[in-house]
């Protein structure tokens, strides 16, 4: 049938050809930029879950970037404490020198507390002036805050880590299990009956003494605390219910590495002692506080306390009052401080680090049983020239135990935590990416070929439409 009013090839050529364009422009726009969904039509659901992806590429990188940034922190953190560990020994060889008063005179001691004067003021210099884009690392502003503590139950405290969560404060409380004891060993006799040669051993070291027939309890003791410091034992006069008579010896500190060893020399030299079940023995050991912080048991070394748990890393030094009470409490709260790292890509606690990084300024390094660094310096109740070398050299030991800890938990906090979380994080995003640019990039050979095919089938169309286009022209023939 001939009509020229409708001309129903060319109508569907036109549409195929508009089909064949529209394909075209599609493959050009993917092949231009790379990407196979541009706009939501292209793919719905791929476009929902490349979204969701890619917040999450988004996110794992800030999170890997978080870490990085820790791990400069905690080095520059590392940097000034590794200064102050190099000041801290050269304190103790001062001291140490100083210490040697036969062949320095006092001109010399001075010159010697001048140089310990300085180095403590260097020291809490550097801890009030170390900082990391404007945040203070050593002063104690990454330290946590706490109220309610009783120093005459807890001398000393240390809050290593506290995951707070979403609570605005952490409750703690503290119940003593198990009292800490010394090691004691006893004499229960008032003189000794013959010439006898013992052996006095402690933590610290040995020390003999040779004592005739007849020495009364009162000069063994005189004689025992003469060198206490040498040995680490102590002497005081022993007492049993209506008994005073004898000598107890006794280890300075509380817990199991500290002990006592009492024993006569020779086979024929008597010198009976008992340990404090009443048994014979020549060594005896001292007991350890063991406690619970929260319902968790802590780990027990003499008076000092170790937790840790999850959301809760601390240190204590109990009272000697309450660290030998057992059943004794006490409680207090963390409201807050301490240094957050953001280590994951979701904000939440899971993946959150709360850190402290406790002040090392000259005041607070030290503890209350031994001491504090500033009290070595001119005018303190351990400085050099008031003749308190020993006093001074316990302070500074435990200033360098403090240091040394604090390094290598920061140390084990970067290379355990920090490292690892970027290794980790790091494959994550190089999976996640690589599941985003499987729904969402473009496969150049696959679009290179619809193109090709849009390209001869938009050609083939525009042919098509033309010759759809001329077959009217053939009813003019008809009226001829």
């Amino acid at each position: 049938m001939s009509r020229i009013n409708t001309n129903v090839g060319a109508l569907i050529a036109q549409t195929n050809l508009r089909r064949s364009q529209t394909d075209l422009q599609t493959a050009l726009q993917r092949l231009s930029t790379g990407l196979r969904i541009n706009r939501g039509a292209d793919d719905p659901a791929g476009l929902i879950a490349s979204e969701s992806l890619r917040s999450e590429i988004s996110g794992i990188g800030q999170a890997i970037a978080n870490s990085e940034r820790a791990s400069n922190v905690l080095a520059t953190s590392e940097g000034a404490l590794n200064e102050v560990s190099a000041m801290l020994s050269t304190l103790q060889g001062l001291i140490v020198g100083a210490a040697n008063e036969g062949a320095m005179s006092p001109d010399e001691i001075e010159a010697n507390q001048l140089q310990v004067n300085s180095t403590v003021e260097s020291i809490t210099r550097i801890a009030n002036t170390t900082s990391f884009a404007g945040l203070n690392l050593l002063n104690g502003n990454l330290s946590y805050i706490t109220s309610g503590v009783d120093s005459a139950k807890i001398k000393d405290l240390q809050l290593n880590s506290v995951q707070f969560g979403s609570n605005s404060y952490i409750p703690v409380k503290v119940t003593v299990l198990s009292a800490a004891t010394k090691g004691t060993l006893s004499y229960r006799n008032s003189q000794t009956t013959s010439n006898v040669t013992i052996q006095v051993q402690g933590t610290t070291g040995t020390t003999t003494f040779a004592f005739g027939p007849g020495t009364r309890a009162s000069a063994i003791i005189f004689a025992v605390n003469g060198v206490s410091d040498a040995t680490g034992v102590t002497a005081k006069a022993f007492t049993s219910g209506a008994f005073h008579s004898g000598v107890t010896f006794e280890a300075e500190s509380y817990g199991s590495r500290e002990f006592v060893i009492v024993k006569a020399l020779g086979t024929s030299q008597p010198f009976a002692v008992i340990d404090s079940g009443g048994n014979s023995a020549s060594y005896t050991e001292g007991k350890d506080a063991l406690a619970t912080v929260n319902g968790n048991r802590t780990m027990g070394d003499g008076l000092n306390l170790n937790l840790q748990s999850l959301g809760l890393d601390m240190e204590m030094l109990l009272s000697t009052a309450t660290g030998t009470t057992k059943g004794a409490t006490t409680s207090f709260n963390i409201t807050g401080g301490g240094s957050k790292f953001q280590l994951g890509p979701a904000v939440n606690s899971n993946q959150q680090v709360n850190i402290g990084i406790r002040s090392v300024a000259a005041s607070t390094l030290g503890n209350a049983s031994v001491g504090y660094l500033s009290e070595i310096a001119t005018g303190g109740a351990h400085s050099l020239v008031a003749g308190k070398a020993a006093e001074a050299s316990d302070i500074v030991m435990e200033a360098i135990r403090q240091v040394s800890v604090l390094r290598g938990r920061l140390g084990a906090f970067e290379k355990n935590v920090l490292q690892t979380n970027v290794n980790s994080l790091q494959i994550t995003l190089e999976n996640v990416t690589a599941s985003e640019s499987q729904i969402r990039d473009a496969d150049f050979a696959v679009e290179t070929s619809q193109m090709t095919r849009a390209q001869i089938l938009n050609q083939a169309g525009t042919s098509v439409l033309k010759m759809a286009n001329q077959t009217p022209q053939t009813v003019l023939s008809l009226l001829q």
